[in-house]
């Protein structure tokens, strides 16, 4: 996903800071298709790619703000929506407002000429909010366009800290500790410790961009990461390569995977989100995924066939991939950007409600997600490992943060080329070759 100007997300994770906003009333709306400002008894249309249970929650989100200003909001999730969302656009049936999960996406809508500039109350509620740098990602030619939403954070190894205590090991504080517990679990188990699903219907591939991210950030450092985001460094690069064989030494190893799924090349038919169950019911003892696998794990079961409890003695829980050398914290994140298609008051309204800390806080409170608004309650998160997540995100610290490089990318090759190269990879083709292929998406 990409960005029409280059930048740097140069600040640590400390995205965030302290003051708190009331949510305005009405926001004044310029007339546009005849509207006269009386939102009561209108509806806003929202689209976006989130669908299922969370569906639900985010249309539960809403419920509060709707008795408050008399607008319906209707949100409809579309599992093909990266790939719908521009023809309905082109095509003179855009929503009244689109969540769009990659800046690429966001960018090519930008360039359509029907996403509306945000509306001044909005600008301030992301500068009240957020950092800069996520009012940057949805900022384009010097205007400034779409929100921030939820956010995730990426590079987590979920595992059973039952299971670890019962073969004696703790988390690793480096990489290299990281194989040596692979190998230690394996001796103890004698099966696969890891478990990896890169299936996602058309965006199929896509969790394998994340462990690359992880690993160019732990091998090559955030200056090389930016500029590989950016395009600069290519990804026939070797330090683009190195990464690729970090990742290649748990993924592409046949004694490490595929956990309670099957040989390497199941991991491209596993579905990323049915690695929870394995990891639940003990069938799997490692696995990497972002922060929002939390949600998988409150529909499925532990070996008892109960709810698993995510909790740091429970049955599941998470660390963040360590880096090269011990003491030093790198995590890669993302999130949905809010975009607006007319200036109608009632769009406009729902707008600055998507960007305050009242609905950051209603959606939170539902379960499965983080916000980076920086006024939103933590402690309203559904689990203690959210709670902990969304404080990463938060609160100041040393520690280094990049936007997801793939969703920084030209759509052709971050949502294009990366993630088909990232399942041929796993179907065996040569990594010199694939890293070629996926280069080739900047042509495209």
């Amino acid at each position: 996903m990409a960005l029409s100007q280059r930048y740097r997300l140069l600040a640590p994770l400390a995205l965030l800071g302290a003051t708190a906003i009331a949510l305005a009333g009405c926001a004044e709306a310029s007339s546009g298709g005849g509207d006269d400002g009386n939102v009561e008894g209108k509806t806003v249309r929202i689209s976006g790619g989130i669908t299922g249970g969370e569906a639900d929650a985010l249309n539960k989100s809403f419920e509060s703000f709707e008795k408050d200003t008399g607008i319906k909001v209707e949100y409809t999730g579309d599992k093909g929506f990266e790939g719908n969302i521009v023809t309905k656009v082109t095509g003179g049936d855009a929503p009244d407002i689109a969540i769009v999960p990659q800046p690429g996406l966001l960018k090519t809508l930008v360039e359509t000429g029907k996403v509306t500039e945000a509306p001044d109350a909005v600008s301030k509620a992301v500068d009240e909010n957020w950092s800069e740098s996520w009012k940057e990602i949805g900022t384009f030619d010097d205007t400034f366009y779409a929100a921030p939403m939820l956010a995730n954070l990426k590079g987590y190894i979920w595992y059973s800290p039952a299971k670890f205590k019962e073969w004696g090991v703790e988390t690793p504080k480096t990489w290299d500790e990281m194989i040596a517990l692979t190998d230690t679990i394996r001796e103890k188990t004698g099966a696969a410790p890891w478990c990896a699903g890169f299936a996602s219907g058309d965006a199929s591939g896509w969790p394998g961009t994340d462990w690359v991210e992880d690993l160019v950030l732990r091998t090559a450092g955030a200056d090389v990461y930016d500029d590989w985001a950016s395009g600069d460094v290519e990804f026939t690069d070797p330090q683009i390569k190195k990464a690729f064989d970090a990742v290649g030494t748990i993924l592409l190893n046949p004694d490490y995977v595929n956990a309670g799924f099957g040989d390497v090349k199941s991991i491209n038919s596993t579905a990323f989100g049915d690695v929870a169950a394995k990891v639940a019911d003990g069938s799997c003892a490692l696995t990497h995924q972002a922060s929002f696998l939390s949600a998988n794990f409150l529909d499925v079961k532990n070996a008892d066939g109960e709810t698993p409890e995510v909790a740091p003695d429970g049955d599941v829980y998470a660390f963040i991939m360590p880096g090269m050398t011990e003491g030093e914290l790198q995590v890669e994140g993302g999130g949905e950007f809010v975009a607006g298609f007319n200036d109608n008051a009632a769009t406009q309204q729902v707008l600055e409600f998507m960007a305050s800390p009242e609905f950051a806080d209603a959606r939170v409170k539902l379960g499965g997600v983080i916000s980076a608004n920086k006024n939103a309650d933590a402690s309203l998160a559904s689990s203690e490992f959210l709670q902990e997540a969304m404080k990463v995100v938060q609160e100041q610290g040393d520690n280094v943060f990049r936007f997801d490089a793939s969703d920084l990318m030209p759509s052709t090759v971050g949502s294009g080329s990366f993630w088909k190269g990232m399942v041929d990879w796993i179907d065996g083709k040569d990594t010199d070759q694939v890293l070629s292929d996926i280069q080739a998406g900047y042509e495209n």
